[in-house]
This record gives structure tokens, C-alpha cells and sequence, in this order.
């Protein structure tokens, strides 16, 4: 086995497993498990990498690796790794039992990372379920030619139930998505948030998570549910009277203070659902309870509806309130028009330490290019119902 493979379990010093557990922790137990059968003790790493199909990109989601992690926060087209599009497309396992040799076939430009650590073989397998790409799971060794005939069979009830296990996780958050967008249709939810809006400030918020992760000690499966709830952060604003919440003009006072209880009323909602519909263990859960109840939570104290400061704003939070307000300020409304990213920079930077958290707004500005990808990769469309991001990521709910 590789110099690399020395030290312990990575998970196990991942402090944001608290968040309600995580499929993180679970593979970590399993590959615990694994590593004591004596013919699969020299696997070193499982990982898994999710599919999202709004984007067509994969991200990394969890692992479990003796020593370091060569990818953390890893994105990229599934298009541009003809090994994984071939895995996806025909359902065949890819396994590679020379990396870095003249007889490693299939190549993909990752290989790099894996020689790094002293990996020699991997195996590949897809996620799928009718007709849908949930990701792909990746098992690899310091030993060259290990994934033989009899490895993989061996292994085979441990690679199922990690596919088990990742079609739940993900199956679960789909439901809450899913129970979330019929909520909001079924009450006519109407108001500036239309076209892309969600889509890019949950991508913001993502950027956000993925900068800060190193500061942070963040794992990937942390940034990815970041992601995946951002958009519900105001799902409140389906009990606000429609008077109140598409009127154009200032609020009065009184208006006011029933918009801000939408932040009450959206976590009775998510409460609610999570009750109704027998997801109380959804991961992280307590993390989408926060994206809803702190994302008006001022840094220096001064929001609502607690009144909360600083790191006693949960970072999902604070992150969510950047995301949201930098994505109101770049686009266009009936009653405003776009200001600039730069102007739009600026006002965040203004507002550092008082209303946002300092930190995260320099982890969204410090990638320009990164946000004008994601405002040129989800433009907005004229009219539609303004849910494009929950309508995408609820779309799977209905194959599982």
C-alpha cells in the first residue's frame, strides 16, 4: 500500500456531521466494514459523485479515504469524461487496474489525483433508477490489479447497499422538493422571484459554501445540500396575502410585519411537511430548517425575526442571505432595473459586517467569472411560474 494511505478516517473529524447525520458518516461505517474482509482490506477510497441534470455537471458528494482527499469539491461535465458518459450510457462497470500504465484504457484526465495518493485500480459503477442518473460510485485501491473477478463479487452486496442507501438519501430530499413546489402552486405563489432567480442564487450560495470550505472545514455533501435547499428559503411567502406580498410600492409598517412572518410561517411549513410526509430522517435537515429561519438574520444583529448576531447565525444562513440579496440586485423587476455586478459588489461589500457576514461576501465576489457563468447559464424567460430550480430538482421525485 502507497505512502499516501497513513492516516485515519477523514470523516471522522467532519464536524458538520451533527447537522442530523449524513450519508457521509454512513459510508464512512461501511467502509470500515469493508476494509475488515480480508480480500477487499486494500480498498482505500469510496466516493461518490452526484448527477445534476439542470447543469449536466457532476459534483463530488461524499467519501470515505485512508489519508487525504484528492477531490473535494470537484464539479465538471459529465460530457467531458467519455469514461463516466459510457458508464452512465450503457450501465457496464469501468475497471481500471493500471492507472497511469500504458494499459490503463479509458483514461479521463483525472487519473493525476489518483496517482498522487498511491491509487493503482479503480471501479466504477452507475446510479440509476428508471431511466435517471443519479451519480456514480467509485472504489479504488493502492494495489494494481486488484478489482479482479472474485474482488468485485465480493464486493458486490457492499456496492448495493451504497446504492441503496445514496437513492434514498437523494430520494428523500427529492420528496421535500417535490412537496415544496406543490405547495407553492397549489397556493398561486406570485412575486418578482420569476425565471431563474432560484436557480442562480441556489448556485451562488453553492459558490459561497465551496470557497469557504477549507476556512470551514465544510465536506461536499454539506455544499451539495447548500445547494439543493437555498431555494426554499422563502417558501414562507405562501401565507403571505397576496396584497402584501406583490404589492410594488414601499410597505407600510404594519404590511411590514406580516411579510417578515414568512420566516415563521416557512419553518411551520417545512415542519410540517417533513411530518406529513414521513421525512424525519431527511439529511441535514436541520440545515434546510436554518436556510428558512435565519436567511433575514442580520450579522450585526439587527434582523428578524430573532434578532440573531454573528456566528450564532448558522453559516447555511448567513451564506443564503448573500446569495439571495446579490441575486435581487442583478436582476431586472417590474419596479427596478438590474444594477451592475460591480454596483452590486459594492453595496455587499458596504453592508460587510453589518448586514451580511464579511467572510461570505468576499467568498462570493472573489470568483467574477464564476458569476457570470451562472447568470449566463440560467438567463431569465419571460413569464412561466418562476420555480425553474425546484421544478427541475423535483422532477426526479416522481422516478423514485
Amino acid at each position: 500500500m502507497g505512502t499516501a494511505h497513513a492516516s485515519s478516517f477523514v470523516m471522522a473529524d467532519d464536524p458538520w456531521v451533527g447537522l442530523n447525520g449524513g450519508l457521509e458518516a454512513q459510508l464512512a461505517g461501511l467502509h470500515r466494514e469493508i476494509r475488515e474482509t480480508p480480500e477487499l482490506a486494500a480498498i482505500d477510497r469510496i466516493a461518490v459523485a452526484v448527477h445534476d441534470p439542470a447543469s449536466g455537471r457532476l459534483r463530488t458528494f461524499v467519501e470515505s479515504n485512508i489519508g487525504s482527499r484528492p477531490f473535494d469539491r470537484f464539479s465538471d461535465r459529465l460530457e467531458l469524461h467519455p469514461t463516466l458518459a459510457a458508464v452512465a450510457t450503457t450501465g457496464i462497470p469501468f475497471i481500471n487496474n493500471a492507472i497511469g500504465t500504458g494499459a490503463a484504457v479509458g483514461a479521463d484526465g483525472l487519473n493525476d489525483r489518483l496517482l498522487a495518493l498511491g491509487l493503482r485500480s479503480r471501479y466504477i459503477v452507475r446510479i440509476h433508477r428508471a431511466g435517471t442518473l443519479y451519480g456514480f460510485i467509485f472504489f479504488n485501491s493502492g494495489r494494481p490489479g486488484f478489482f479482479t473477478e472474485a474482488t468485485v463479487a465480493a464486493l458486490t452486496p457492499y456496492r448495493r447497499l451504497i446504492d441503496v442507501l445514496v437513492v434514498g438519501t437523494l430520494t428523500s430530499q427529492r420528496t421535500m422538493l417535490a412537496a415544496v413546489r406543490s405547495a407553492l402552486q397549489v397556493s398561486h405563489y406570485r412575486n418578482e422571484e420569476t425565471g431563474a432567480h432560484l436557480d442562480r442564487m441556489s448556485r451562488y450560495a453553492e459558490l459561497i459554501a465551496q470557497t469557504l470550505a477549507t476556512r470551514y472545514l465544510l465536506s461536499d455533501e454539506f455544499v451539495e445540500y447548500v445547494l439543493q435547499y437555498a431555494p426554499l428559503h422563502d417558501i414562507g411567502k405562501v401565507a403571505v396575502p397576496d396584497h402584501i406580498l406583490l404589492k410594488r410600492g414601499k410597505l407600510l409598517p404594519d404590511e411590514y410585519e406580516v411579510m417578515k412572518t414568512h420566516v415563521a410561517k416557512g419553518v411551520e411549513i417545512i415542519d410540517a411537511m417533513i411530518h406529513d410526509h414521513g421525512l424525519e430522517a431527511l439529511p441535514y435537515r436541520d440545515l434546510l430548517r436554518n436556510v428558512v429561519a435565519h436567511h433575514h438574520e442580520c450579522y450585526d444583529g439587527s434582523g428578524y425575526p430573532h434578532g440573531l448576531a454573528g456566528e450564532a447565525i448558522s453559516l447555511e444562513g448567513r451564506i443564503v442571505a448573500v446569495a439571495d440579496v446579490f441575486d435581487a440586485l442583478t436582476s431586472q423587476r417590474p419596479y427596478k432595473d438590474a444594477w451592475s455586478n460591480d454596483t452590486a459588489a459594492a453595496f455587499l461589500r458596504a453592508q460587510a459586517g453589518r448586514r451580511f457576514d464579511p467572510a461570505c461576501v468576499e467568498a462570493l465576489l472573489a470568483d467574477p467569472g464564476a458569476i457570470r457563468d451562472i447568470q449566463q447559464r440560467f438567463r431569465e424567460t419571460p413569464g412561466g411560474f418562476g420555480l425553474a430550480a425546484l421544478r427541475q430538482r423535483a422532477a426526479q421525485a416522481a422516478a423514485c
